[in-house]
């Protein structure tokens, strides 16, 4: 499994967007987005993600890492 890339908060916000989650509010510095199929991320607004909080948003909302970079 290839090594997601390092971006921030908000350029996963972005790319989170592109297949359906839409942002609903801000609790401090993480971004809440839903999605209609009941799925939901808490997206910390860092200027750089975790290699393996970044890993876990994409498990969350049900894609892979593969699939990820391909909405960047």
């Amino acid at each position: 499994m290839p090594a997601p890339p390092v971006i921030s908060g908000r350029e996963a916000a972005k790319a989170f967007q592109k297949i359906g989650f839409l942002f609903h509010h801000q609790t401090g510095s993480h971004m809440i987005y839903y999605r209609s199929d009941g799925r939901h991320l808490s997206i910390p607004d860092h200027k750089e993600l975790d290699r393996g909080t970044l890993r876990g948003l994409i498990k969350g909302a049900g894609i892979t890492v593969e699939e990820f970079v391909n909405l960047l």
